[in-house]
């Protein structure tokens, strides 16, 4: 599973990306000082996998992960190819979900592209690109679906559907806040359609320092937050200079640091559950004294298919999934105890994996 990381030019991403992924990516205050994306892999903070491997001591912890692409700055005309704009959203297709960080903090220490300050407009240019880049895919398969449905008159239902999604592109709408039933979602899904303002969206408002624990009230975050709220996108405030700070921080300096600024866990610890949660997916848990592990799946995934996730042998000789709950693990202290006290369940084929479900799969093959 991909997040790529977009915005203007000089908004932070960089900067982001290197607080992600510990360094490595160029920072500099010009524009596109990024041109290929740089590519991190990012263990997901999980704070039950942390009480698994004080129970168990394992040899091996192996959390969850998710990739980050650090992707170039997008200006306006990036879907006519300015700024080398069509490698640009080549690169944001390959991903499945994005965080568009936009800049939420004045100063003129930093060049900002377009000379001022304001959100909203950094996040429409982008958004608008987005979208007419959607735009010319979505009429060329209007004319390929109308010439098709001569011969097939089933793909009425599909020509409708994107009739009605092209008006909202024109709109300056993304696709992903059309509103759609489950028969028009199927078949939007069915239509490989490659949309990226389809794609879910975290916005990441880069605040100054002052902003950077709890709710900002600044305007310019509030009328960004308006914005996501209006098209169904997730929102959050981290100062990406002070992270980055953070990220270089030896442990013991990193928690004086954060005490002294009266936050309980870096802003980016918050990004990166909140950017796992955005791709659907969930941890199951296994747990002994040669691994604690996190295994991601998507949510709705059942449990045959959790166990395939960790060798296909697993899901071919799927016999039962033995769980329990992460919740009644800790009440318990063991998974043993548990058993005793009746809370360690057999669960079949028709199970749906949750999160946080610790797990051993019975199989034979």
């Amino acid at each position: 599973m991909k997040l790529g990381i977009v915005g203007l030019p000089n908004v932070g991403k960089s900067t982001l990306f290197n607080a992600l992924c510990g360094g490595g990516a160029e920072s500099a205050n010009y524009p596109f000082c990024t041109i290929e994306p740089n590519v991190g892999v990012v263990p997901v903070p999980d704070s039950r996998l942390d009480r698994l491997a004080e129970v168990y001591a394992p040899e091996k912890y192996t959390p969850a992960t998710v990739e980050f692409f650090d992707i170039a700055g997008l200006v306006k005309g990036a879907s006519q190819g300015e700024g080398l704009g069509n490698k640009f959203l080549s690169h944001i297709r390959e991903c499945d979900a994005l965080l568009h960080v936009v800049r939420c903090f004045d100063g003129s220490d930093v060049i900002h592209v377009s000379g001022r300050v304001d959100p909203v407009d950094d996040a429409e240019t982008i958004n608008y690109e987005l979208i007419l880049s959607d735009l010319e895919i979505v009429e060329r398969r209007i004319d390929r679906t109308a010439k098709a449905m001569r011969a097939d008159k089933k793909l009425a239902a599909e020509y409708s559907l994107l009739e009605k999604l092209r008006s909202h592109l024109s709109e300056g709408k993304p696709a992903r806040s059309l509103d759609t039933d489950d028969a028009e979602r199927e078949i939007l899904s069915a239509s490989g359609l490659p949309l990226l303002s389809l794609k879910p969206v975290i916005y990441v408002a880069n605040v100054d320092e002052a902003s950077a624990t709890g709710e900002p009230d600044s305007t310019h975050y509030t009328a960004l937050k308006k914005l996501a709220q209006s098209e169904g996108a997730g929102i959050i405030a981290i100062s990406c200079e002070i992270e980055a700070e953070i990220a270089e921080l030896p442990p013991e300096e990193k928690q004086l640091f954060l005490e002294d600024m009266g936050i309980t866990e870096p802003g980016l610890y918050r990004l990166i559950r909140e950017s796992y949660s955005l791709l659907g997916l969930i941890s199951f848990l296994t747990a002994g004294p040669k691994e604690v592990r996190a295994w991601p799946i998507l949510r709705g995934t059942k449990a045959p298919a959790a166990a395939g996730t960790i060798h296909s042998d697993f899901e071919r000789g799927f016999i039962r999934a033995e769980i329990v709950s992460y919740d009644d693990f800790v009440k318990c202290g063991s998974v043993a105890a548990a058993r005793e006290a009746g809370l360690l369940r057999s669960e079949g084929k028709d199970y749906v994996m949750k999160d946080g479900d610790i797990t051993l799969f019975r199989f034979n093959v």
